[in-house]
Protein backbone atom coordinates (compact mmCIF):
# COMPACT_ATOMS: atom_id res chain seq x y z
CA UNK A 1 0.00 0.00 0.00
CA UNK A 2 1.44 3.27 -0.66
CA UNK A 3 2.48 5.87 1.69
CA UNK A 4 0.49 9.30 1.72
CA UNK A 5 3.03 12.20 1.32
CA UNK A 6 2.02 15.29 0.19
CA UNK A 7 3.39 18.85 0.17
CA UNK A 8 1.19 19.63 3.39
CA UNK A 9 1.80 16.49 5.28
CA UNK A 10 5.03 15.79 7.26
CA UNK A 11 6.07 12.40 8.33
CA UNK A 12 2.63 11.01 9.43
CA UNK A 13 3.53 7.43 8.15
CA UNK A 14 7.22 7.28 9.97
CA UNK A 15 6.70 4.14 11.46
CA UNK A 16 5.57 2.81 7.92
CA UNK A 17 8.30 3.92 6.05
CA UNK A 18 11.05 2.76 8.56
CA UNK A 19 9.03 -0.96 8.29
CA UNK A 20 9.27 -0.88 4.98
CA UNK A 21 12.88 -0.42 4.90
CA UNK A 22 13.60 -2.82 7.36
CA UNK A 23 11.09 -5.52 5.65
CA UNK A 24 11.43 -4.24 2.30
CA UNK A 25 8.45 -5.35 -0.29
CA UNK A 26 8.28 -4.66 -4.48
CA UNK A 27 7.31 -1.25 -6.06
CA UNK A 28 5.49 -1.69 -8.96
CA UNK A 29 4.76 0.44 -11.99
CA UNK A 30 4.92 0.12 -16.00
CA UNK A 31 7.55 2.29 -18.15
CA UNK A 32 7.17 3.00 -21.92
CA UNK A 33 10.56 2.40 -23.84
CA UNK A 34 12.10 6.32 -24.57
CA UNK A 35 10.83 7.48 -28.29
CA UNK A 36 13.10 9.93 -30.28
CA UNK A 37 12.19 13.41 -30.06
CA UNK A 38 12.72 16.34 -32.77
CA UNK A 39 14.07 19.20 -30.79
CA UNK A 40 13.07 23.05 -32.30
CA UNK A 41 13.90 26.59 -30.76
CA UNK A 42 17.07 25.92 -27.85
CA UNK A 43 19.34 22.99 -28.32
CA UNK A 44 18.07 22.30 -31.79
CA UNK A 45 21.94 22.83 -32.67
CA UNK A 46 22.87 19.61 -30.87
CA UNK A 47 24.82 22.33 -28.28
CA UNK A 48 23.11 24.10 -25.83
CA UNK A 49 25.91 25.11 -23.93
CA UNK A 50 27.00 27.13 -26.92
CA UNK A 51 23.72 28.40 -27.22
CA UNK A 52 24.23 29.88 -23.61
CA UNK A 53 27.99 31.15 -24.58
CA UNK A 54 28.99 28.37 -22.25
CA UNK A 55 32.38 26.23 -24.01
CA UNK A 56 32.57 23.27 -23.52
CA UNK A 57 35.53 21.75 -22.47
CA UNK A 58 38.37 18.92 -22.82
CA UNK A 59 38.27 16.98 -19.22
CA UNK A 60 41.68 15.90 -18.78
CA UNK A 61 41.11 16.44 -14.55
CA UNK A 62 38.68 13.78 -14.51
CA UNK A 63 35.36 13.25 -12.91
CA UNK A 64 35.41 16.84 -11.28
CA UNK A 65 32.12 18.40 -9.83
CA UNK A 66 33.32 21.69 -10.98
CA UNK A 67 33.05 19.97 -14.41
CA UNK A 68 29.95 18.56 -14.27
CA UNK A 69 31.36 15.05 -13.08
CA UNK A 70 30.89 12.53 -15.90
CA UNK A 71 29.27 11.99 -19.14
CA UNK A 72 26.13 9.68 -19.28
CA UNK A 73 25.76 6.28 -20.88
CA UNK A 74 23.20 6.60 -24.04
CA UNK A 75 21.66 3.08 -22.01
CA UNK A 76 21.79 5.55 -19.03
CA UNK A 77 19.61 8.31 -20.40
CA UNK A 78 17.16 5.88 -22.30
CA UNK A 79 16.13 4.92 -19.04
CA UNK A 80 15.79 7.64 -16.93
CA UNK A 81 13.94 9.21 -19.91
CA UNK A 82 11.54 6.55 -19.16
CA UNK A 83 11.11 7.65 -15.87
CA UNK A 84 10.63 10.83 -16.74
CA UNK A 85 7.04 10.12 -18.04
CA UNK A 86 6.08 8.60 -14.96
CA UNK A 87 5.18 8.99 -11.63
CA UNK A 88 5.63 7.26 -8.70
CA UNK A 89 5.60 7.85 -4.35
CA UNK A 90 9.18 8.88 -3.96
CA UNK A 91 9.53 6.85 -0.63
CA UNK A 92 8.10 3.82 -2.35
CA UNK A 93 10.93 4.31 -4.84
CA UNK A 94 13.63 4.83 -2.62
CA UNK A 95 13.19 1.55 -0.47
CA UNK A 96 12.81 -0.24 -3.57
CA UNK A 97 16.12 1.17 -5.18
CA UNK A 98 17.63 0.29 -2.36
CA UNK A 99 16.86 -3.49 -2.01
CA UNK A 100 17.55 -3.43 -5.69
CA UNK A 101 21.14 -2.13 -4.56
CA UNK A 102 21.54 -4.51 -1.87
CA UNK A 103 21.01 -7.01 -4.47
CA UNK A 104 23.20 -5.81 -6.74
CA UNK A 105 26.10 -5.32 -4.36
CA UNK A 106 25.44 -8.24 -2.20
CA UNK A 107 25.67 -6.30 0.90
CA UNK A 108 26.06 -8.00 4.07
CA UNK A 109 22.74 -9.05 6.45
CA UNK A 110 21.56 -5.92 7.60
CA UNK A 111 22.46 -3.21 5.22
CA UNK A 112 20.72 -1.40 2.58
CA UNK A 113 21.55 1.59 0.42
CA UNK A 114 19.79 5.20 -0.51
CA UNK A 115 19.74 7.08 -3.31
CA UNK A 116 21.39 10.38 -2.09
CA UNK A 117 21.91 13.95 -4.34
CA UNK A 118 25.50 13.40 -4.04
CA UNK A 119 27.90 12.36 -1.36
CA UNK A 120 27.82 15.02 0.25
CA UNK A 121 23.90 15.17 0.67
CA UNK A 122 24.87 11.09 2.18
CA UNK A 123 27.06 12.35 4.86
CA UNK A 124 24.46 14.94 6.06
CA UNK A 125 21.48 12.48 5.77
CA UNK A 126 23.31 9.74 7.12
CA UNK A 127 24.55 12.11 10.42
CA UNK A 128 20.99 13.65 10.31
CA UNK A 129 19.42 9.79 10.71
CA UNK A 130 21.91 8.62 13.60
CA UNK A 131 21.15 11.93 15.48
CA UNK A 132 17.52 11.95 15.37
CA UNK A 133 16.39 8.23 14.73
CA UNK A 134 12.79 8.08 13.64
CA UNK A 135 11.85 10.75 16.07
CA UNK A 136 9.62 13.32 14.00
CA UNK A 137 9.96 15.86 17.03
CA UNK A 138 14.33 15.97 16.87
CA UNK A 139 13.71 15.70 12.77
CA UNK A 140 11.58 18.49 12.51
CA UNK A 141 14.03 20.56 15.38
CA UNK A 142 17.55 19.82 13.31
CA UNK A 143 19.88 21.60 13.59
CA UNK A 144 18.90 21.77 17.36
CA UNK A 145 20.40 19.92 19.14
CA UNK A 146 18.48 20.00 22.14
CA UNK A 147 17.86 16.39 23.80
CA UNK A 148 20.53 15.00 21.50
CA UNK A 149 24.29 13.92 20.96
CA UNK A 150 26.00 16.53 19.80
CA UNK A 151 29.97 15.76 19.20
CA UNK A 152 31.60 13.96 15.98
CA UNK A 153 35.07 12.43 16.55
CA UNK A 154 37.60 12.80 13.22
CA UNK A 155 40.95 13.03 12.98
CA UNK A 156 42.66 16.04 12.38
CA UNK A 157 44.88 15.17 8.65
CA UNK A 158 40.78 14.26 8.18
CA UNK A 159 39.65 17.39 8.05
CA UNK A 160 38.04 19.22 4.30
CA UNK A 161 35.74 21.22 3.06
CA UNK A 162 33.30 18.29 2.65
CA UNK A 163 32.82 18.14 7.36
CA UNK A 164 30.75 20.91 6.32
CA UNK A 165 27.90 18.44 5.59
CA UNK A 166 28.68 17.23 8.93
CA UNK A 167 28.47 20.62 10.84
CA UNK A 168 25.26 21.71 9.03
CA UNK A 169 23.43 19.41 11.03
CA UNK A 170 24.56 21.50 14.70
CA UNK A 171 27.24 18.71 15.74
CA UNK A 172 30.51 19.99 16.86
CA UNK A 173 33.53 17.79 14.83
CA UNK A 174 36.46 16.85 17.45
CA UNK A 175 39.75 16.69 16.17
CA UNK A 176 41.34 13.70 17.62
CA UNK A 177 45.43 12.46 15.88
CA UNK A 178 46.24 9.32 18.87
CA UNK A 179 44.18 6.21 20.00
CA UNK A 180 44.07 7.88 23.54
CA UNK A 181 43.21 10.93 22.01
CA UNK A 182 40.09 8.95 20.73
CA UNK A 183 39.77 6.98 23.78
CA UNK A 184 39.60 10.35 25.65
CA UNK A 185 37.37 12.15 23.69
CA UNK A 186 34.53 9.07 24.17
CA UNK A 187 32.01 10.30 26.45
CA UNK A 188 27.98 10.71 26.34
CA UNK A 189 27.90 13.35 23.74
CA UNK A 190 29.41 11.60 21.14
CA UNK A 191 27.11 10.29 17.84
CA UNK A 192 29.58 9.29 15.64
CA UNK A 193 33.13 8.38 14.33
CA UNK A 194 33.75 9.94 10.96
CA UNK A 195 36.39 8.75 8.38
CA UNK A 196 37.69 10.49 5.79
CA UNK A 197 38.62 7.69 3.41
CA UNK A 198 40.80 9.67 0.25
CA UNK A 199 43.12 10.87 3.39
CA UNK A 200 43.71 7.42 5.01
CA UNK A 201 47.46 7.64 4.28
CA UNK A 202 47.53 11.03 6.38
CA UNK A 203 45.96 10.03 10.04
CA UNK A 204 47.56 7.67 12.36
CA UNK A 205 44.16 5.04 12.76
CA UNK A 206 43.73 3.80 9.52
CA UNK A 207 40.32 2.94 7.51
CA UNK A 208 40.44 -0.99 9.04
CA UNK A 209 41.69 0.02 13.04
CA UNK A 210 39.13 3.00 12.89
CA UNK A 211 35.90 0.69 12.52
CA UNK A 212 37.43 -1.86 14.72
CA UNK A 213 37.91 1.43 17.50
CA UNK A 214 34.07 2.54 16.84
CA UNK A 215 33.03 -0.97 18.00
CA UNK A 216 35.18 -1.00 20.80
CA UNK A 217 33.69 1.84 21.96
CA UNK A 218 29.61 1.35 20.72
CA UNK A 219 29.62 4.24 18.35
CA UNK A 220 28.26 4.50 14.81
CA UNK A 221 31.00 5.05 12.53
CA UNK A 222 30.70 6.72 8.93
CA UNK A 223 33.26 6.39 5.76
CA UNK A 224 33.41 9.00 3.22
CA UNK A 225 34.43 7.39 0.18
CA UNK A 226 32.94 9.45 -2.56
CA UNK A 227 35.10 9.38 -5.32
CA UNK A 228 36.84 5.80 -4.01
CA UNK A 229 35.63 3.72 -6.88
CA UNK A 230 37.22 2.27 -8.88
CA UNK A 231 38.12 -0.71 -7.61
CA UNK A 232 34.51 -1.40 -7.71
CA UNK A 233 35.16 -3.61 -4.95
CA UNK A 234 35.07 -0.51 -2.42
CA UNK A 235 31.55 -0.45 -3.22
CA UNK A 236 31.36 -3.80 -0.96
CA UNK A 237 34.43 -3.68 1.28
CA UNK A 238 33.92 -1.16 3.63
CA UNK A 239 30.23 -2.75 4.51
CA UNK A 240 31.94 -6.08 5.14
CA UNK A 241 34.70 -4.53 6.96
CA UNK A 242 31.75 -3.15 9.59
CA UNK A 243 31.29 0.54 8.58
CA UNK A 244 27.64 1.93 9.41
CA UNK A 245 27.52 3.99 6.84
CA UNK A 246 29.36 4.42 3.42
CA UNK A 247 29.04 7.24 1.02
CA UNK A 248 29.82 7.44 -3.02
CA UNK A 249 29.24 9.71 -5.75
CA UNK A 250 26.88 8.87 -8.26
CA UNK A 251 28.30 11.14 -10.97
CA UNK A 252 32.09 10.03 -11.17
CA UNK A 253 33.41 6.56 -11.85
CA UNK A 254 30.00 4.72 -12.02
CA UNK A 255 28.70 7.36 -14.09
CA UNK A 256 25.36 8.03 -12.96
CA UNK A 257 23.54 11.21 -12.47
CA UNK A 258 25.96 14.11 -11.73
CA UNK A 259 22.95 15.32 -8.82
CA UNK A 260 23.10 11.39 -7.17
CA UNK A 261 25.08 9.25 -4.95
CA UNK A 262 24.22 6.19 -2.90
CA UNK A 263 24.51 5.93 1.53
CA UNK A 264 25.45 2.58 2.21
CA UNK A 265 24.66 1.16 5.41
CA UNK A 266 22.53 -0.47 8.46
CA UNK A 267 19.34 -0.65 7.58
CA UNK A 268 17.80 1.26 10.84
CA UNK A 269 20.26 4.08 10.24
CA UNK A 270 19.26 4.34 6.01
CA UNK A 271 15.65 4.27 7.25
CA UNK A 272 16.24 6.92 9.60
CA UNK A 273 18.33 8.95 6.85
CA UNK A 274 15.43 8.99 4.18
CA UNK A 275 13.34 10.50 6.92
CA UNK A 276 15.80 13.34 7.44
CA UNK A 277 15.83 13.93 3.64
CA UNK A 278 13.29 15.06 0.47
CA UNK A 279 10.61 14.40 -0.15
CA UNK A 280 9.91 14.83 3.40
CA UNK A 281 9.43 18.64 4.39
CA UNK A 282 10.62 20.44 7.58
CA UNK A 283 13.90 18.28 7.56
CA UNK A 284 17.61 19.19 7.08
CA UNK A 285 17.67 17.48 3.57
CA UNK A 286 14.48 18.94 2.58
CA UNK A 287 16.77 20.79 -0.27
CA UNK A 288 18.74 17.89 -1.37
CA UNK A 289 15.99 16.75 -3.92
CA UNK A 290 16.95 13.90 -6.16
CA UNK A 291 14.65 13.07 -8.15
CA UNK A 292 12.93 10.02 -9.90
CA UNK A 293 14.82 10.19 -12.58
CA UNK A 294 17.74 10.21 -10.44
CA UNK A 295 16.59 7.82 -8.47
CA UNK A 296 16.18 5.11 -12.18
CA UNK A 297 19.17 6.44 -13.15
CA UNK A 298 21.31 5.82 -10.33
CA UNK A 299 20.21 1.74 -10.14
CA UNK A 300 20.87 1.65 -13.65
CA UNK A 301 24.21 3.15 -13.71
CA UNK A 302 25.38 0.52 -10.88
CA UNK A 303 24.13 -1.89 -13.06
CA UNK A 304 26.32 -1.07 -16.21
CA UNK A 305 29.03 -0.02 -14.02
CA UNK A 306 29.38 -3.82 -12.23
CA UNK A 307 29.15 -5.14 -15.86
CA UNK A 308 32.17 -3.21 -17.12
CA UNK A 309 35.58 -4.68 -17.80
CA UNK A 310 37.12 -2.63 -15.58
CA UNK A 311 41.03 -3.99 -16.42
CA UNK A 312 40.03 -3.48 -20.12
CA UNK A 313 38.81 -0.20 -19.14
CA UNK A 314 42.34 1.30 -17.20
CA UNK A 315 43.93 -0.18 -20.19
CA UNK A 316 42.27 2.04 -22.50
CA UNK A 317 42.80 5.06 -20.37
CA UNK A 318 46.51 4.08 -20.05
CA UNK A 319 47.04 3.91 -23.61
CA UNK A 320 45.55 7.03 -24.01
CA UNK A 321 48.51 8.72 -21.99
CA UNK A 322 50.74 6.92 -23.48
CA UNK A 323 49.73 8.24 -26.96
CA UNK A 324 49.82 12.00 -25.32
CA UNK A 325 53.17 11.30 -23.76
CA UNK A 326 54.98 9.58 -27.25
CA UNK A 327 54.09 13.58 -28.90
CA UNK A 328 54.67 15.51 -25.85
CA UNK A 329 58.29 14.26 -25.20
CA UNK A 330 59.93 14.81 -28.81
CA UNK A 331 59.67 18.39 -27.14
CA UNK A 332 63.14 19.01 -25.66
CA UNK A 333 63.50 18.99 -21.79
CA UNK A 334 59.71 17.57 -21.99
CA UNK A 335 59.37 14.68 -19.47
CA UNK A 336 56.19 12.56 -18.45
CA UNK A 337 55.60 9.94 -15.89
CA UNK A 338 52.75 7.49 -15.10
CA UNK A 339 51.38 7.13 -11.50
CA UNK A 340 47.75 5.80 -10.55
CA UNK A 341 46.92 7.11 -7.12
CA UNK A 342 45.97 4.64 -3.98
CA UNK A 343 42.94 5.51 -3.52
CA UNK A 344 40.76 8.58 -4.78
CA UNK A 345 40.31 8.42 -8.63
CA UNK A 346 42.33 5.69 -8.75
CA UNK A 347 42.88 5.55 -12.57
CA UNK A 348 45.98 6.30 -14.61
CA UNK A 349 47.46 9.55 -14.28
CA UNK A 350 50.19 11.60 -16.05
CA UNK A 351 52.72 14.10 -14.55
CA UNK A 352 54.37 16.27 -17.40
CA UNK A 353 57.52 18.58 -16.21
CA UNK A 354 60.12 20.09 -18.59
CA UNK A 355 63.30 22.00 -17.86
CA UNK A 356 64.35 25.76 -18.25
CA UNK A 357 64.49 24.92 -22.20
CA UNK A 358 60.56 25.92 -21.81
CA UNK A 359 59.98 29.17 -20.80
CA UNK A 360 56.77 28.61 -19.30
CA UNK A 361 55.59 27.80 -15.81
CA UNK A 362 52.29 25.13 -15.48
CA UNK A 363 49.70 27.66 -14.43
CA UNK A 364 50.79 29.27 -17.69
CA UNK A 365 50.55 26.54 -19.65
CA UNK A 366 46.89 25.33 -18.04
CA UNK A 367 45.76 28.97 -18.73
CA UNK A 368 46.67 28.50 -22.73
CA UNK A 369 45.01 25.41 -22.92
CA UNK A 370 41.95 26.41 -21.44
CA UNK A 371 42.31 29.53 -23.42
CA UNK A 372 42.63 27.34 -26.53
CA UNK A 373 40.02 26.46 -29.38
CA UNK A 374 38.43 23.55 -27.73
CA UNK A 375 39.28 24.32 -24.80
CA UNK A 376 41.64 21.89 -22.38
CA UNK A 377 41.24 21.66 -18.86
CA UNK A 378 44.14 20.29 -17.01
CA UNK A 379 46.46 21.47 -14.21
CA UNK A 380 48.58 20.21 -11.16
CA UNK A 381 47.58 17.84 -9.05
CA UNK A 382 47.93 14.87 -6.45
CA UNK A 383 50.73 17.40 -4.83
CA UNK A 384 53.22 16.76 -7.85
CA UNK A 385 55.00 19.54 -9.73
CA UNK A 386 54.10 20.32 -13.41
CA UNK A 387 50.98 19.49 -14.78
CA UNK A 388 48.70 15.71 -14.04
CA UNK A 389 46.12 14.47 -15.93
CA UNK A 390 43.96 11.59 -16.10
CA UNK A 391 41.97 10.18 -19.60
CA UNK A 392 39.23 8.20 -18.54
CA UNK A 393 36.92 11.67 -19.35
CA UNK A 394 38.49 12.08 -22.60
CA UNK A 395 36.03 11.11 -25.16
CA UNK A 396 36.88 9.32 -28.65
CA UNK A 397 39.59 11.47 -30.33
CA UNK A 398 40.27 13.88 -27.78
CA UNK A 399 44.00 12.64 -26.40
CA UNK A 400 45.15 13.51 -30.18
CA UNK A 401 43.67 17.56 -29.46
CA UNK A 402 45.22 17.18 -25.96
CA UNK A 403 48.53 15.89 -27.75
CA UNK A 404 48.25 18.54 -30.70
CA UNK A 405 47.74 21.75 -28.87
CA UNK A 406 49.73 20.97 -25.36
CA UNK A 407 52.82 19.79 -27.40
CA UNK A 408 52.17 22.89 -29.78
CA UNK A 409 52.37 25.23 -26.61
CA UNK A 410 55.39 23.88 -25.16
CA UNK A 411 57.03 23.60 -28.83
CA UNK A 412 55.93 27.20 -28.77
CA UNK A 413 57.86 28.73 -25.81
CA UNK A 414 60.72 26.28 -26.11
CA UNK A 415 64.19 27.57 -26.78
Amino acid sequence: MGLNWNRRGFLGSIAATVASILAPGKLSSTVSKATSTTVSGFGQTGNPYEELGVATVINCEGTMTMLGGSVLRPELEAVMAMAGRHFANIPELEIAAGNRITEMLKLPAGYSGLVTSGAAAAIQSGLAGILTGDNDSLIRQLPDLAGMKSEVIIQKSHRNPFDHQLRSTGVKLIEIETRDQLRQAVNDRSAMMHFTNFANAAGQIKVDEWVKLAKQYNLPCMNDAAADTPPVSHLWDYATMGYDLITFSGGKAMRGPQCAGLLIGRKDLVSYALLNNSPHEDTLGRSQKVGKEEIIGMVKALELYLKEDHDALAQEWQERLQRISSELTKVPGVITQFFTPDIANHVPHMQITWDSRVSLEPRQVSKLLRESKPAIVIGGGEGRPGLTMCSFMLQPGEDKIVAQQLSRILREHSA
